[in-house]
């Protein structure tokens, strides 16, 4: 498998007969490629139809190591990848049944409780496979939340690596804060910087890194959002997984998924599993204001801008990096995205609305980016009797029927990370899982920068 740049099949001009491709290795390590683009696989192998019928039989490392061995030929052998996926994925992903027909997807069990654990572990340990070089390597990441404790978590203790995580400063809840910090130490791998601005501030910034010659040639600089193939392409496995989940307790109904979205490199990672073969009959793309994408598939135009501070914070993203492999996906296709996605907004009220209704109603206690993934898909299958607010955009509904269909939605992070939006919901302190109590309880090294490149260069050259 060999990966190329996005640009060389979106470029307006002449594209080259064959676009420079590099090995996994070259794009993990470089995070961006040098045109600016974002490095895509040369190829998606399909699975064949037996082995998709195999599905309901395989565990999750099983799955795993199936879904990410062609990405991973030939630089890592069978051995190392299968203890790769098996170090990484040591924790469950269930699906849980919140109303007939309609299942949670739970990707909260890792170390930081957030569906990140899936991408950055397995990064982590792909990186330390891979790369034999003698300077150390360093992780820069921008994170809106949950990212950055989930790449810090990973690669915490990892030898010759460092982490530099850049979040935004009042703009991250505070048990995010706390996790983002509780590596910041003077003999640690691992910092993570409050800038004084914005997510796309912080991401702005990262990329004024990737892009600097003088940084480049001091530091070995890697990336460790989903701009990079290696944290990308293992969020795959989870699609396949709730497929497999699904086919045990329906089988032959038609999957819809609910994919709520930010950066979009999660519903990337869908896309890419649906071109290999997995059956999803559709994709709900639910976002908070920062609708875009949404935006988009009403339009055909994609209108970047700054983004909006909502109660959902893992989700403000103004201008999505991983739409740029959407339309590399789908050749620039706006009927081809339409085909596959459907899109919708929801705001702080309709959030909180739905925390609510869902606890008293089902008993089921969402965080603020789950409640939009709820939404996005009982609106999309035309099930949800709960009230939406007026400025809510309702997509078109499924045409099965419920006793042929199955609806999925990803619920990204444990409601006790957001716990300062959904107790006043429910009036009353929810249950906080040991380990993050005992992160939140610690004593917090919060270090503070501003938006500036210099601030970033200095905190990269140390």
């Amino acid at each position: 498998m060999r990966y190329v740049t996005t640009r060389a099949s979106l470029s307006n001009g002449p594209a080259p007969e064959r676009p420079v491709s590099v090995s996994l290795k070259t794009a993990m390590l470089d995070g961006l490629a040098p045109d600016g683009g974002l490095y895509v696989p040369e190829s998606i192998e399909p699975w064949s139809a037996a082995e998709l019928g195999r599905l309901p039989d395989r565990t999750l490392t099983e799955i795993a190591y199936r879904a990410l061995r062609p990405y991973t030929r030939p630089e890592l052998d069978a051995t190392t990848f299968e203890a790769v996926a098996v170090e990484a994925l040591n924790f469950p992903i269930p699906l849980v049944e919140v109303e007939p027909g309609i299942y949670a997807l739970e990707l909260f069990h890792g170390p930081t409780l957030a569906f990140k654990d899936v991408g950055a572990r397995t990064m982590a340990r792909l990186m330390a496979s891979l790369d034999t070089g003698d300077q150390p390597l360093t992780v820069l990441a921008a994170t809106s939340g949950d990212t950055g404790s989930a790449v810090a978590h990973a690669f915490h203790g990892v030898p010759h690596t460092r982490v530099v995580v850049l979040y935004p400063d009042g703009r991250v809840s505070p048990t995010q804060e706390a996790q983002l910090t509780m590596f910041n130490s003077e003999d640690g791998n691992v910092r993570a910087y409050a800038v004084d601005g914005s997510f796309d501030d912080c991401h702005r910034l990262t990329k004024e890194a990737f892009a600097n010659v003088d940084v480049r040639r001091d530091v070995r600089l890697t990336s460790a959002n989903s701009v990079n193939i290696g944290r990308l392409l293992p969020q795959m496995v989870y699609y396949f997984h709730a497929v497999a989940q699904a086919a045990r307790l329906r089988p032959g109904a038609q999957v819809h998924v609910c994919t709520p979205s930010g950066n979009f490199g999660n519903l990337t990672a869908g896309l890419i599993a649906k071109r290999a073969g997995l059956p999803i009959e559709r994709f709900v793309a639910a976002t908070n204001a920062n609708d875009v994408v949404p935006g988009y598939l009403d339009s055909g135009v994609f209108s970047p801008r700054a983004s909006v501070q909502t109660i959902a914070n893992a989700m403000d993203v103004g201008n999505p990096s991983n739409f740029e492999r959407m339309r590399w996906l789908y050749h620039d296709s706006l009927d081809g995205v339409r085909a596959d996605i459907a899109g919708c907004r929801y705001t702080d009220e309709d959030v909180t609305a739905t925390i609510r209704y869902v606890y008293e109603e089902r008993g089921y206690l969402l965080d603020p980016h789950s409640a939009i993934a709820y939404m996005g898909l009982t609106d999309h299958l035309g099930v949800s009797p709960r009230p939406r607010h007026a400025a809510t955009i309702k997509p078109a509904a499924a045409g099965a029927s419920t006793r042929d269909r199955i609806g999925i939605f990803l619920a990204t992070a444990h409601p006790a990370k957001f716990s300062e939006v959904v107790e006043p919901v429910l009036g009353r302190p929810i249950d906080v899982p040991p380990a993050l109590a005992e992160v939140v309880s610690r004593p917090r090294h919060v270090l503070k920068i501003n938006a500036s490149f210099e601030a970033v260069r200095r905190t990269l050259q140390v």
